[in-house]
């Protein structure tokens, strides 16, 4: 079960890019003493996600559309968040 941080990743994910395909996995548990690890969990994430609103775009753009989306999440309790942003129809 996913928690409020993860709830409103999905949320504001869904508003801004309608994605066919979203996965978000909390990673945190891996990071265990690492640096960005609270111990509360929700900090580290795996995120797939599949949107029209990639296609076209190189991977870094898609990376940094994502990150402004989630800037809040990502200058407070999210510390890292792996991103694979794809369009339709790519694998």
């Amino acid at each position: 079960m996913m928690g409020a941080v993860a709830d409103t990743v999905r949320s504001k994910l869904t508003e801004a890019f309608s994605p066919s395909r979203l996965e978000l996995v909390d990673d945190s548990d891996r990071h265990h003493g690492h640096a960005g690890h609270s111990g509360s969990g929700e900090s580290h994430f795996n995120l797939r996600i599949e949107a029209e609103a990639f296609a076209g775009k190189a991977r870094v753009m898609r990376q940094r559309m994502v990150m402004k989306v989630l800037a809040d999440e990502l200058a407070g309790p999210v510390h890292a968040l792996s991103i694979i942003a794809t369009a339709p129809g790519e694998t």
